[in-house]
């Protein structure tokens, strides 16, 4: 019985049931459907699921969806919106007909739908069954995120050379002229993703002081002598699956802080790597790496390294297996990044990311970039 079956079972239930487009990753993963608008999939033990979606869509949801399709006339609702004209009451309704008395609903199931399908049937929140599923990736699924991993390195291999090939004017960087900016380096890399069917946001390329801050996007001038920092993160626009990686240059001479910093980054992400395992527990590997950090000065307290080492790349950008403190342990088709960053204000910051596979022997890296700092 496959765990989700498993999970409907043990809670006992008659039926899982979720509510959501296909941007919530566990639905698209369920259904394999695409649409921007909500639609109710669901699946009893032992059986195919099925997804109910209007008439207009049951063509295409025919078409693409793993799942079976159910068109919301069959489902009864014409009827039911007749003697019941709020839309959630009528959706519970309708579910309520189809499921029986007992649901095992996701942790992120809409809360005014669960409230009046509770007028109608027991429910339970599942503990996250399908997150779970999902971390484990298929053969399948390890392959289109290598494609795009090969995609967003063709990126940064277009960013690194936008700063390498630029002037130096009076501290600041120039190309063809014009004082070369954070936002042209990820106008840059965006187009050249969206030609290989790739979109990306919230791109990172931050220089000097920003670089301190770890999340902080960047924006202005790109100045020479200072660590610039970029992290980008594609989803490939027909499979929904991310990948993602980091990159440090300094276009000129990195103070000696800096110089310090990045070597001993290095190191920090071999010794990370060197720990991937299946079976070895992601806290494990993170407290390695803070161990590391420790040993060389470097405290991991309101500055140094202050985030997980890690984390999960699959439908979201963010999900599990964690790499970090909670982190439990890593099994084979794991997908996870290592990515050691040191930060401190007044000095600027620097990151390394790497992204892989988590095998029986070791870390399937799908990342083959340089790390050159100054560039």
């Amino acid at each position: 019985m496959d765990p989700l079956s498993q999970a409907i079972k043990k809670s006992g239930a008659d039926a899982y049931v979720a509510y959501a487009s296909s941007r919530d990753a566990d639905m698209r993963y369920l259904t394999h459907f695409t649409t921007s608008d909500p639609f109710v999939f669901f699946k009893k033990p032992g059986v195919q699921g099925v997804i109910v979606v209007s008439q207009m869509e049951t063509g295409r949801a025919s078409r693409e969806a793993t799942a079976a399709v159910m068109t919301r006339t069959q489902a009864g609702l014409p009827d039911i919106l007749k003697r019941e004209k709020d839309p959630y009451r009528a959706t519970a309704a309708m579910i309520a007909g189809l499921v029986g008395k007992k649901v095992l609903v996701p942790p992120n199931f809409p809360v005014a739908l669960a409230h009046a399908l509770g007028e109608h049937c027991t429910l339970s929140v599942d503990k996250g069954t399908v997150m779970e599923i999902r971390s484990k990736k298929s053969r399948h699924e390890i392959l289109v995120m290598k494609n795009v991993q090969k995609v967003t390195q063709k990126a940064m291999g277009l960013a690194v050379s936008l700063i390498r090939t630029a002037s130096v004017k009076k501290g600041i960087l120039h190309l063809d002229g014009k004082t070369l900016t954070a936002e042209q380096v990820k106008f840059s890399m965006h187009n050249m993703l969206l030609q290989h069917g790739c979109s990306a946001v919230d791109t990172i390329v931050s220089c000097g002081e920003d670089t301190a801050i770890p999340h902080m996007t960047g924006t202005g001038p790109l100045k020479s002598d200072e660590p610039i920092v970029i992290d980008i993160f594609p989803v490939d626009e027909k499979s929904g699956y991310y990948a993602d990686m980091t990159r440090t240059v300094v276009k000129g001479e990195p103070s000696a802080d800096i110089l310090a910093m990045y070597d001993a980054l290095h190191q920090a992400k071999q010794l990370g790597i060197s720990r991937i395992k299946a079976g070895v527990p992601g806290s494990e590997i993170h407290q390695t790496v803070v161990d590391f950090f420790k040993d060389l000065g470097y405290e991991s307290t309101t500055s140094g390294f202050v985030h997980n080492l890690g984390h999960g790349v699959g439908l979201q950008i963010h999900e599990l297996p964690t790499v970090g403190p909670a982190g439990k342990a890593l099994a084979s088709g794991n997908v996870i990044t290592i990515e050691p960053g040191l930060y401190f204000p007044g000095i600027g910051g620097v990151r390394l990311e790497d992204i892989g596979a988590v095998t029986s022997q070791g870390f399937d890296n799908f990342t083959v970039f340089p790390e050159d700092l100054v560039v």
